[in-house]
């Protein structure tokens, strides 16, 4: 059984998500604290290779009350993801030869009581893909209401 801590709404209708992965985060003094009291928001995070290896960027985790303000950490600083090397090489190679992006969909705790980040490789939509599927997201809860309303 997953808790999940934070979603991003977003990047299911900015994104065609492709693949998705589960990749471990590296967290330091208070952040996981600061997980399980909700204090994260991944809204405008976005993922980047920095020399071979895969970074969470501009996840704002905040600070607890409790914790000493000499070692907090910037809110925004870069978290570095733990994945396999094969699994690396490979989001590395389809990022950089087919221009796809790496976008991170949920922040959670695992089964373990791990902190986890998925994340899926995506292809930007155009505006009338947005368009579109919303269209098809308002016609499909429609079908659905009129099923449920349907009386016999």
């Amino acid at each position: 059984m997953i808790k999940v801590i934070s979603k991003n709404r977003k990047a299911r209708h900015e994104y065609e998500i492709l693949e998705k992965y589960e990749a471990g985060i590296v967290l330091q003094g208070n952040e996981v604290k600061a997980l399980r009291a909700n204090r994260v928001n991944i809204n405008d995070a976005y993922c980047r290779f920095i020399k071979g290896e895969l970074w969470l960027m501009n996840a704002h985790i905040g600070h607890m009350d409790t914790t000493n303000k000499h070692y907090a950490r910037d809110e925004r600083a870069p978290r570095k993801l733990l994945l396999h090397k094969r699994e690396l090489d490979k989001l590395f190679g389809k990022v950089s030869k087919e221009g796809l992006t790496i976008v991170p969909l949920m922040l959670y705790f695992n089964e373990k009581n791990k902190a986890k980040v998925s994340i899926a490789l995506a292809r930007g939509k155009k505006l009338h893909d947005k368009r579109e599927t919303l269209k098809r997201r308002t016609m499909e809860r429609e079908a659905a209401k009129a099923m449920k309303n349907r009386s016999y």
